[in-house]
């Protein structure tokens, strides 16, 4: 057999398998709610821009060897599955891996955290993907190691995240300036990295935190390549969501256009 078309070599662990001493996640406690939104809200981000341009990128074929990392409640590894069927994936939550394995039982998922996957070889994958979730680990830069180590030379490694210029969590906001009638986007820190708690349901008592890590671009592109990358494509993705109707409508749809939510880096294992 063709060693590009074997699946990636998981060793004997079953489906749902957790890595000894896994850490507990913050997004453990909102597994529920995050499957909920989206399973049942057929309107958000995820499915009507990431998706579509994450397949359009990666292009997969039949033989290609993916890899889900951070994959959540395997949303996209199930996409990625309609092409191949040389996908896997992992999350540190077990709780998410739960949901992910009851939504794909035939996809192979671990419990891992993202800088620790033994049940790979070296450069057994063609792909690795991390949608919308490195900004929730901490040591970004043992991930890309990790990342390294398993992809083959040439491999992709394949990053979405909020638009680290724009979406910088509590120092960016949408404005309203009433003398020029228009539409802005207030930036009030973005070198700074940072560690920042977000608060899920705002104004519900008791409610569930999350952690979100803030970085520079230069810090995607220095940890990158100190893990032996090159950064090979850029795209900037904007929100496909319309105002309702009112005196604002034109100029915030206008505005929407042109300042993106969402930072596409397809980096090139050396």
């Amino acid at each position: 057999m063709n060693k590009k078309s074997e699946r990636p070599n998981l060793g004997k662990k079953p489906i749902n398998k957790r890595i000894p001493q896994t850490p507990t996640t913050s997004w453990g406690g909102v597994a529920d709610w995050y499957d909920t939104y989206l399973e049942k809200d057929t309107d958000n981000f995820q499915e009507k821009v990431i998706a579509p341009n994450l397949l359009r990128i990666l292009d997969l074929k039949k033989e290609t060897r993916v890899f889900d990392l951070a994959c959540g409640q395997g949303f996209f590894t199930r996409k990625w599955a309609l092409t191949t069927k040389n996908v896997s994936g992992a999350d540190i939550s077990q709780e998410l891996i739960a949901q992910a394995t009851k939504h794909a039982p035939k996809i192979q998922f671990y419990a891992t955290p993202a800088h620790t996957l033994p049940f790979l070889k070296n450069a057994s994958l063609d792909v690795v993907t991390i949608v919308l979730a490195i900004q929730n680990i901490s040591n970004m830069q043992d991930v890309f190691n990790e990342v390294s180590r398993v992809l083959v030379p040439g491999g992709r490694f394949v990053l979405v995240i909020n638009h680290p210029a724009f979406r910088a969590p509590k120092r960016s906001s949408w404005q309203w300036d009433e003398k020029e009638m228009t539409q802005y986007r207030r930036i009030d820190g973005y070198l700074s990295s940072g560690k920042i708690e977000i608060v899920m349901h705002p104004g519900k008592v008791n409610s569930e935190v999350t952690y979100s890590y803030h970085r520079p671009l230069q810090e995607f592109f220095k940890a990158l390549s100190k893990s032996g990358f090159a950064v090979g494509r850029l795209e900037e993705w904007i929100s496909h969501k319309k105002s309702q109707k009112g005196p604002r409508q034109e100029t915030e749809d206008r505005i929407r256009k042109e300042i993106p939510m969402f930072m596409m880096l397809e980096a090139i294992k050396k």
